[in-house]
């Protein structure tokens, strides 16, 4: 800001000059110079001091999750159609039952029919409800599993390779294989099992 812009707001007579000038600090030190001088303004001035610092949510305290999870998890498994985010490999995928998923890499000894149970899920939910875990949700509410249908594989990539200043170039081929699921079944549990 030029000095003949701040001299121009200082000289004027308005309520917008009379307040502390947090304005013309950085938004880093807005966050701990801001409440001190609202405070100091406000006894002079007569300005009601703003809000307080906005903190991050917390988690509920573990007695009322569990009552509250207690309460509505019969209510979520009364839906009819639920949906998950299970995580494979860290990677996370939402899916119903009967979708089909395509992994972006080929999934290390499986073969196709074999069934895999995906026990790691971040969120489970239905149109009404949804279930965050902490990271994860318990493995005992709930039972998804993929069957394995087989892997295909992209068409030949080929990248031609060249530096500069030099006649030479070098082909470069890759097809990479990716491992395809199918949730073949989707299950919420009963809580108190």
């Amino acid at each position: 800001m030029s000095r003949s812009m701040l001299r121009s707001l200082l000289e004027l007579r308005t309520p917008f000059a009379r307040r502390p000038l947090s304005f013309l600090l950085p938004s880093r030190a807005l966050s701990t110079t801001a409440a001190p001088m609202q405070t100091a303004a406000s006894s002079h001035i007569g300005i009601p001091p703003g809000p307080g610092p906005k903190l991050a949510p917390t988690a509920p305290p573990p007695a009322e999750a569990a009552e509250s999870l207690a309460q509505l998890f019969p209510l979520l498994r009364a839906q009819p159609r639920h949906y998950i985010t299970a995580h494979i490999h860290g990677r996370p995928y939402l899916v119903t039952e009967g979708d089909q998923i395509r992994l972006p890499f080929k999934m290390p000894d499986v073969l196709p029919g074999d069934v895999l149970r995906l026990d790691r899920a971040s969120i489970l939910g239905s149109r009404d409800y949804t279930l965050k875990g902490t990271p994860w949700i318990d493995s005992a509410l709930f039972e998804c599993r993929a069957t394995v249908l087989g892997t295909e594989s992209e068409p030949l990539r080929i990248k031609i390779k060249t530096k500069r200043r030099n006649r030479r170039s070098q082909r470069v081929t890759s097809k990479h294989k990716y491992t395809i699921l199918r949730i073949s079944e989707l299950k919420i549990l009963d809580s108190a099992a």
